[in-house]
C-alpha cells in the first residue's frame, strides 16, 4: 500500500464534501490550528480580569497558552472526521470547565486548586458549602456564560466554518514543533528581569504560592507544575545567607538611667527585689552538629538557620501558670469586632479582664481553617500550597515536639480535643498525631443529627461543650482540652444556630440580616464559653485553669459585615475571599486573642504586634515549659522581642512598621525614626527572615526535623 504524501491539506481518506463551508480550505485550516491557542488565551484573560490580577505578566502566559493550545490542536487532526470532532469538542468544553472550576475554587475556597489538592477536596464535604456555592454560581452566571461562549460557538458552528477533516500525522508534528518553540519563548519570558519580591523565575522552581503562579505563569502552567512537583518534588531553593538575622527580633533597648543610691540605716534597708530570670529560652541541642552532619541538605539548612536566630528571653511572666489546666479554643470565622458587652458578655469579660492584646492579627492563609489551626497548634506558618500542612503532619506522622499537647503529655497531663463536625482535612489522624484523644462526629462526640444520620448543620458550640465537659472536668490530673468550634461557619443564613437568638438580633435594625445572623453565631459561641466557665467553677477548677482562644480566620466572605460593625472600609469581600491583598486594609485582620485566668487580679495590656504563630511560644513560657524559641517562627508575645505578623502575600507588619509587598514600600510605625540607610538594611533583612519563616515549614514537616533534633521522642500511637 503506497504511503500518503503530506500536502498540507486534508488527506484523501476524508470525504470531499464533509465539513466544507463558506470558507476555503486554507482559511479553515488556519482557524482550526489557531482555535485552541486563542481559546486558552481568552480563558486566561477572563480569569485574570475577573479576579482583578495583574496583566503585566501577559507575555509569559501568552507564550505558554500558545504552546498548550498547539498541543491540544495537534490532538484533533490525525483521526477520522467524526473522532476529530468529538476530541475537539470535548477538549474545548473540558478546558473551559477547568478554568471555570478554578475560578469558583478561588471564590469559594480561597485558593486555586492543583492536582495535589484533589485528595483534600474529595475528602472534605463540600455539601457543607452548598449554600455558598449556589449563591456564588447565581451571582456569577454572566461570568460562567462568558467562559463557555467560545466553546459553545465552536461546538455549534465548527462543523460548518472549520471542519474536522483528517490531516496527515506529520501535520500534527508541525504543531508540536510550534508548541516546543512557544514553550521555549515562554521560558525566556519567565527569566526576564521582572521586579518584585516574587517573580516568574522564582515561582517556576517551587511548589508553593499557587495564586501567584496563576497570576504570573498562567492557570495551565500552574497545573502542569503542580503535577510535575507531585512526581518530582522541587529541591530546596532557599538561600543560605543568614547574615543579619541576629540583629533582628529584639528592639534596641534604651540604656537605663542610674539613680543615686542613698545610704540607709540597716533597719530601714528595703527588701531586695526578686531577681527575674532573663536567660534565653533555648534547649541543650546540637544544632551545629546537625548543620554539619545532618542526613540531607534540608536538615543541614534548617539547623544552620535556627542556629542563626536570636532566641527570646524568659521574663517576669515565665511560669505564671505552671501546672494549670489549659483549655484552648480555635473559634470558627471569628472577628473581635463582633464583641459587645451586652450581647456577648463572656467574650467581653475574657478579652478585657485578662491579657489585652491591642495589635493581634489572624491573617488569612491557604485553606483558612486548617492552616489557622496549623499556626495555633504547630506554631508554624502554613505552606502556601499543597500538601496542606496540618493534614500532612498526620499523613507522615510528623514529630510535633513543641506542640502544646505533646509538651503537656510529657508533664503528665490528660489531653483531649473536640470538633462538632465530620472528619474534615484528615483531623482524626493529624490531631491524634499531636497527642489528642480526638473526638468528632463519628468518633465519640455526640451532636444533633437529621433523620438521615447527617449532622444537623451547623452543630451548636454549646452542645459540643455540654456533651464533652464530663470527659475531663473531674480528672485527678491536670488537663489540656482543645475545641475547634463550628457555629460561626459561613454562610450567615437564618439557620438553626441563629434561631435561639433571632428575636434579639432582629432588633438590631442598624445592621443587615447577614450581620445580625453573624452576631447570633457569636452569641452561641458566647453561650458555650459561659457554660464552660460555669462547669469549671462548679468543679472548683476555674481559678487553676488558663483559657486561650483565637479565631481561625475572620469572616472573609462577609467583609461588609465587619464594615457594618466597625464603621470602617476594609475592601471588597471578593478581594478578601480571593486573598487578593493588593486592595484591602490589613486592619481587617485585626482580632482579639483571649488569654485569661480567674486567678489574675488585674488586666495586662500588651500593644506588641502579634499573631497566631506567637500563641504556642507564649503559652510555653507562661506554663514554665522547656522549649527552644529559635525553632519556632513565632515568639513569646510577653518577651522583649520585636513583634511581627506575616501575611499570605508576604507583606508584613512589625513593631517598627509595615511593608507592602505589592508596592515595595515600607511605612515606619508612629514614633519610629530610621535613616534611609537603616530602613533599607532593616527591610532587606526582614524580607529575608520572613521568607525563611514561611518557607521553612515544608522542610520541617517533610524531613521530620524535630525527630532529627530529639531522636526517639516521637509520640507512640
Amino acid at each position: 500500500m503506497a504511503s500518503r504524501t503530506y500536502t498540507g491539506r486534508r488527506s484523501s481518506g476524508g470525504r470531499r464534501g464533509r465539513g466544507s463551508g463558506p470558507l476555503d480550505a486554507g482559511m479553515r485550516t488556519v482557524i482550526r490550528c489557531a482555535f485552541f491557542p486563542a481559546l486558552l488565551l481568552y480563558l486566561e484573560l477572563v480569569l485574570h480580569i475577573s479576579a482583578g490580577t495583574s496583566l503585566k505578566y501577559l507575555p509569559v502566559w501568552l507564550m505558554f497558552s500558545a504552546a498548550a493550545g498547539l498541543l491540544l490542536g495537534a490532538l484533533t487532526l490525525p483521526f477520522s472526521p467524526r473522532v476529530n470532532a468529538i476530541v475537539a469538542k470535548v477538549l474545548a468544553v473540558g478546558v473551559t470547565l477547568i478554568y471555570a472550576v478554578e475560578t469558583f475554587c478561588k471564590k469559594i475556597l480561597q485558593s486555586y486548586y492543583g492536582f495535589s489538592s484533589l485528595g483534600t477536596a474529595a475528602g472534605n464535604r463540600l455539601t457543607d458549602y452548598a449554600g455558598a456555592i449556589f449563591q456564588s454560581i447565581l451571582a456569577n452566571i454572566p461570568l460562567i456564560l462568558l467562559y463557555f461562549l467560545p466553546a459553545v460557538l465552536f461546538c455549534v458552528f465548527a462543523g460548518r466554518y472549520v471542519g474536522f477533516e483528517r490531516y496527515d500525522v506529520r501535520f500534527s508534528g508541525v504543531l508540536l514543533i510550534g508548541m516546543v518553540l512557544f514553550h521555549l519563548v515562554g521560558l525566556l519570558a519567565v527569566h526576564l528581569p521582572w521586579s518584585g519580591d516574587l517573580t516568574p523565575a522564582g515561582l517556576y522552581k517551587v511548589d508553593t504560592n499557587i495564586d501567584d503562579k496563576v497570576e504570573q505563569l498562567g492557570t495551565l502552567t500552574m497545573l502542569r507544575l503542580d503535577l510535575k512537583y507531585m512526581i518530582f518534588p522541587p529541591k530546596n531553593a532557599l538561600e543560605s545567607d543568614f547574615s543579619g538575622l541576629t540583629a533582628l527580633g529584639k528592639p534596641s533597648p534604651k540604656p537605663a538611667e542610674s539613680a543615686p543610691v542613698e545610704s540607709l540605716p540597716p533597719e530601714e534597708t528595703p527588701e531586695p527585689t526578686p531577681v527575674i530570670d532573663t536567660s534565653p529560652n533555648v534547649m541543650d541541642v546540637d544544632l551545629a552538629g546537625l548543620a554539619e552532619n545532618g542526613a540531607n541538605k534540608d536538615i543541614q539548612w534548617l539547623a544552620n538557620y535556627f542556629g542563626s536566630v536570636t532566641p527570646t528571653n524568659k521574663n517576669q511572666y515565665t511560669g505564671m501558670f505552671e501546672g494549670y489546666n489549659v483549655i484552648e479554643i480555635v473559634m470558627e470565622g471569628f472577628s473581635g469586632y463582633v464583641i459587645d458587652p451586652e450581647l456577648t458578655p463572656t467574650l467581653y469579660k475574657l478579652t478585657h479582664e485578662g491579657f489585652i492584646f491591642s495589635n493581634y492579627y489572624t491573617a488569612l492563609h491557604f485553606t483558612s481553617t486548617s492552616n489557622g489551626e496549623c499556626q495555633t497548634l504547630l506554631g508554624l506558618y502554613p505552606k502556601n500550597g499543597s500538601p496542606i500542612t496540618m493534614t500532612r503532619t498526620g499523613e507522615l506522622g510528623t514529630n510535633a515536639y513543641f506542640s502544646l499537647p505533646q509538651q503537656l503529655l510529657r508533664e503528665g497531663y490528660e489531653v483531649l480535643g473536640y470538633h462538632g463536625n465530620y472528619n474534615m482535612y484528615g483531623r482524626q489522624v493529624s490531631h491524634s498525631n499531636l497527642g489528642y484523644v480526638w473526638k468528632q462526629h463519628g468518633s465519640g462526640l455526640e451532636v444533633d443529627l437529621k433523620d438521615n444520620g447527617d449532622i444537623a448543620w451547623p452543630a451548636r458550640d454549646s452542645q459540643v461543650v455540654e456533651n464533652s465537659v464530663d470527659d475531663y472536668i473531674n480528672s485527678d490530673k491536670p488537663f489540656h482540652v482543645y475545641y475547634l468550634t463550628i457555629s460561626g461557619h459561613m454562610p450567615y443564613s437564618n439557620n438553626r444556630v441563629v434561631a435561639p437568638y433571632r428575636d434579639t438580633v432582629r432588633a438590631l435594625t442598624q445592621y443587615s440580616e447577614t450581620t445580625q445572623n453573624y452576631i447570633a453565631t457569636a452569641m452561641e459561641l458566647d453561650k458555650s464559653l459561659e457554660l464552660l466557665l460555669d462547669k469549671l467553677e462548679e468543679a472548683g477548677k476555674l481559678d487553676k485553669t488558663l483559657i486561650v482562644a483565637t479565631g481561625d480566620h475572620i469572616p472573609y466572605f462577609n467583609v461588609d459585615t465587619l464594615e457594618e460593625l466597625t464603621g470602617k472600609k476594609f475592601g471588597s469581600s471578593e478581594d478578601l475571599s480571593n486573598i487578593n491583598e493588593k486592595n484591602i486594609d490589613f486592619d481587617v485582620y485585626k482580632n482579639s486573642l483571649i488569654l485569661w485566668s480567674a486567678s489574675m487580679t488585674e488586666p495586662v495590656e500588651v500593644d506588641k504586634v502579634c499573631c497566631q504563630v506567637d500563641i504556642l511560644p507564649t503559652l510555653s513560657n507562661l506554663l514554665g515549659l522547656e522549649y527552644d524559641s529559635r525553632m519556632l517562627p513565632g515568639s513569646d508575645i510577653l518577651s522583649d522581642s520585636e513583634g511581627l505578623v506575616v501575611f499570605s502575600s508576604r507583606s508584613w507588619k512589625s513593631d517598627r512598621g509595615f511593608y507592602n509587598r505589592f508596592t515595595g514600600e515600607f511605612t515606619p510605625a508612629d514614633g519610629v525614626s530610621m535613616s534611609a540607610e537603616e530602613q533599607q538594611q532593616y527591610v532587606e533583612a526582614m524580607k529575608k527572615l520572613v521568607g525563611y519563616k514561611l518557607d521553612s515549614t515544608a522542610l520541617i514537616v517533610e524531613n521530620d526535623f524535630y525527630e532529627q533534633v530529639f531522636p526517639g521522642s516521637k509520640l507512640k500511637q
